[in-house]
Order: structure tokens, then C-alpha cells, then sequence
């Protein structure tokens, strides 16, 4: 059984900073992937940012620059700091964890967490 649960967000003014964490528990062996999406109203879900198992980021182009994502695999934990937030960053947040959990034996399988507001006032 794996877990996974959001934290942080919230209300922020423009150019302020918040952080997100996505900590996953349970019969764990390994974390691969750790992703964050958003979704607005109206809008499609998409990819925000990206860390692999060695550490390595890829960003949108929406928000290289202002956001830093990163993992600590002691915690199966992966954050997303946001930095210098702008109203168009408005969204609900998901993480998207690809996790190697243990069974019968081990088998991947990818997990959303519950999602988190941020709105950005203007």
C-alpha cells in the first residue's frame, strides 16, 4: 500500500514565493520519476516540472527561471519552490510520483496526489 499526500499552497500575492511538498509512504522501494502538473479551470493538466532518480530537472518554458523543483529520497518526498509567482500561475498542483513498490514482489505503478490550490492575486 503507498500513500501519497500534498502540502502548502495557498493564497499568495504576485512576485511572492510558496513551496510544495508531495511526501509518499508505505511499502516504498524505489521512487523514479517525481513530477508537478497543474491544471486550471478550463485548461488541460500539464507538466510543470520534472526530477529523475539522479537529480537531473527539466522545466516548462512557463516557469524555467521561477520554479525549482527537488526530492529527498530519504523522506520520498519531491517539492516544487515557487518563486516570483505571476496570476497566470493560478492552478490546482498535482504531483505524479512513479514509484517501485513492494508486493508480492516489485512492480511499478504511477500515483496523483490530491492536488493543491495556489491562486496568485494581482
Amino acid at each position: 500500500q503507498v500513500q501519497v499526500v500534498q502540502s502548502g499552497g495557498g493564497l499568495v500575492q504576485a512576485g511572492g514565493s510558496t513551496r510544495l511538498s508531495c511526501a509518499a509512504s508505505g511499502t516504498i522501494f524505489r521512487i523514479d520519476v517525481m513530477d508537478w502538473y497543474r491544471q486550471a479551470p478550463g485548461n488541460q493538466r500539464e507538466l510543470v516540472a520534472s526530477i529523475n532518480s539522479s537529480g537531473g530537472t527539466t522545466y516548462s518554458d512557463s516557469v524555467k527561471g521561477r520554479f525549482t523543483i527537488s526530492r529527498d529520497n530519504a523522506k520520498n518526498t519531491v517539492y516544487l519552490q515557487m518563486d516570483n509567482l505571476k496570476p497566470e500561475d493560478t492552478a490546482t498542483y498535482y504531483c505524479y510520483l512513479n514509484i517501485r513498490a513492494r508486493g508480492a514482489g516489485l512492480y511499478y505503478q504511477n500515483y496523483w496526489g490530491q492536488g493543491t490550490q495556489v491562486t496568485v492575486s494581482s
